[in-house]
Formats: structure tokens, sequence, C-alpha cells
């Protein structure tokens, strides 16, 4: 199939312009098997070390640590996180990486707000080249240090967002304060109005959008909002990357997940395929195994399925980690993925006479490495998609016993 008969969201992840995808049929057709699977590989290798560096900025007690930690899916306690505290702790940009995804790199930047601030002096100051995008926050109103850095950050042509933190402590307040007129929506609503007005007046702009967040419960208010910005605003693969890294508090970013993830089977099942059509004995069955074996575990520790964010999710839940575990029912945590694991499954009988097939094939003289390589894609694209399948399941049991 040509990538322009692709579905469009099939075509949307495709990592392979239409001038490669013909360049490697070419080079198929013409038997250089092993300068397929190169150009294969590269690709994966470079989707892997795509990056990401987001900056988050705001004044002094406006939330930016927590939020860096909330995003990549920490507490504020958890290894790794960013300090937090009443007292402003970041005086240079601290780089704080994803857990699992170090190439998505969240950057908490020294506070604004201060007499002395110059927001063009601040960007200099903080290495603004470097940023994909800035997030703007603020837990009360926003003033003209906010929209004078906007101004300076537009001038560099890159993207910010305005973000109001902490709309829960607005909330209980109000609830506390008038419990009989108490109407979310509505204060919600004018703390919005308020901030953009504010806008309106500090920065001249007709229609500025802001989105209202709690770091400590980012799957309710303007979240999910924020975060379908932010992925319509990358490239195609700077988004891939980006939804990976999401933290997994909703069953819509598992979904997300599982769909980037598929988009991605058709190129490691076609590098299977090529490197078991190069006639090289034992070279098929070692590649596949690692195929696997890489794959399967990055799909669990996407999906938060390994011990260590299990653990850190019954702490924020309170609940034991073994309960959570107990819904895990199709496939192990990362840590029990080895090359073992995938050769017992290799050995279940669906898989067995994929294999057997390959075998024999290889026995064929020049047609069989070639009749090989189609059997080793059917088997790779399938064993990764049915686990996959499995995986995406069971985040899907452990987020509702989360959140039950």
């Amino acid at each position: 199939m040509a990538a322009k008969d692709l579905p469009a969201d099939e075509k949307e992840f495709m990592t392979l312009s239409q001038d490669e995808m013909e360049e490697m049929k070419t080079t198929f057709e013409a038997g250089n098997l092993e300068a397929v699977a190169k150009k294969l590989q590269e690709k994966l290798e470079m989707l892997d070390k795509i990056q990401i560096h987001i900056a988050v900025t705001g004044e002094a007690g406006s939330g930016k640590s927590t939020f860096v930690n909330a995003i990549r899916g920490l507490g504020d306690e958890d290894a790794g996180a960013a300090k937090t505290g009443e007292v402003e702790t970041t005086v240079q940009p601290e780089p704080y990486p994803h857990p699992t995804l170090p190439n998505v790199t969240l950057w908490d930047l020294p506070r604004i707000g201060t007499p002395k601030f110059k927001a063009d002096e601040y960007l200099e100051q903080v290495s603004s080249q470097k940023y994909d995008f800035f997030i703007i926050l603020t837990a009360n109103q926003f003033t003209t240090h906010h929209t004078q850095l906007a101004q300076e950050i537009q001038k560099m042509k890159k993207r910010f967002y305005y973000v109001r933190s902490q709309v829960d402590f607005g909330l209980q307040a109000e609830q506390k304060s008038r419990p009989s007129i108490y109407n979310e929506e509505g204060i919600l609503q004018k703390i919005r109005n308020d901030c953009i007005e504010n806008l309106r007046r500090g920065a001249g702009e007709p229609s500025p959008r802001v989105f209202l967040i709690s770091s400590w419960e980012l799957t309710k208010y303007d979240f999910h909002l924020l975060q379908q910005a932010l992925e319509d605003d990358l490239d195609v693969e700077k988004r891939h990357a980006f939804i990976l890294a999401l933290p997994n508090i909703s069953a819509q970013i598992l979904e997300k997940k599982k769909a980037a993830f598929k988009r991605e089977i058709w190129m490691l099942a076609l590098l299977s395929g090529a490197i078991s059509a190069v006639p090289v004995p034992g070279l098929s069955i070692i590649a596949d195994i690692q195929i696997l074996e890489v794959n399967m575990r990055r799909y669990c520790q996407a999906f938060g399925l390994d011990d260590t964010a299990l653990l850190r999710l019954a702490q924020r839940v309170g609940k034991p980690v073994a309960e959570l575990k107990s819904v895990i029912k199709a496939v192990p945590t990362a840590s029990s993925i080895n090359k073992e694991f995938v050769i017992r499954m290799l050995a279940r009988p669906a898989c067995l006479g994929v294999m057997i097939a390959e075998e024999l094939l290889d026995l064929v003289p020049v047609a069989g490495p070639l009749l090989s390589g189609g059997v080793s894609f059917g088997s790779t694209f399938y064993m990764l998609k049915r686990f996959l399948n499995d995986a995406a399941e069971d985040a899907h049991r452990v987020l509702q016993k989360a959140l039950s």
C-alpha cells in the first residue's frame, strides 16, 4: 500500500516520506535487503531520540515545580521530582527528564515578577531558543510581567500557553465562604473571564486563551484542553513523543498511547521481515526476539505497568500496590519482560507454526529468504499488536481500580 493510500490517521504518523518509501521499495526489489533493514533501523532509532523541551515559568508560588512533577506523573516526594516549597527554590533553569522517556524534558525556570524583571533579559538568561514552547503559570491574576514575557516569546516565533493554576484552592475557599450559593461552573467561568480580561488589557490580545488546572487533580478542569492544544501545535514526530510521555490519568490518554504505538508496529514488522530475508543463519530469530523484548517493555512502561510506576500510583491513591497489580491479567510488569519471556511466547502453538514455517523457508535456495521475510513480518506484527492490546486493557483496569 502506498503512503498516499493510507487512511488519514495512519498517514499522520508515517515516519517515512513518500520519497523514502519509493527509495526503500526500489532497494528491496533490487535485493539489497541489508540496506532496507539499515534504513528502517535508523528511522526507528531517530524516533526514540526526538527531543522535546518544555519550559515552565511563573512568579513565586505559582506552582511551577508541582506542575513539572504532575505532568511527568510524579508526586512532589517521588524520586526525581522537582523541589517544591513556599520559598522559591529555582534560581536557574532546572531540567527534569521524563522518568521513562529521557528525551522529553521539562524545565523549571526561575521565577518572574521581581522588581528587576525584564522579559528580554530573562529569556536570554534561560537560553530560550532551546524550548519547544512555554507554559506561563499564575496562581492569581496575570500581570504585566506575564504579558511582557509572552510578547517577547512571540517575537521569537515560539508558542506559549497561559495557565491559571491552583484553581482547586479558589473553589475550596468559595465553597467554605459561600456554601449556600456555591456553583463550581460559575466560579470557574468567572476566574477564566477575569484572567482573559486582564490579558486583554495588559497585552492587547483580542482573544487570549487561558487554561484552568489543578496539578493535584489533572483529570479535572482544563488539563485535557491544554494537552490537546499542545498536541495540535507540535509537528507529527514530536507529537508522537509527547503523547507517550503523558501521565496515565484518563482512558483517553491510554487510548492515544495505544494508537501511537500501533502506528509504529508496521515499521517494526517490516524491519523484522527485512532482517529475516537476509541469508544469515540465526540472524532472524535473534533480531525478532530483540525487537519483541524491547517494544513489549516499552509498552508496559508507557502504560505504567512497571513496579516503580505502580508503587507511585498506589501511594498517590492510598491503595495497596498488590490491589492494583491484582487486576493486571494479560501481561507481566516491565521488569519481567526479558529474552526468556519472549521465547516462551514464541513457543506458544499460535506462534510456533509461524516459526517452523520460517525455518523451513530458510532452507529453500534464493526464494526462501524473501518468502521468510513475509512470514517474519506477519509474526512480529501479530505478536506486537496482540501484546499492545493486552497491555492497554490491563492499563485501563489499573486506572479503574485506582479511581474506584
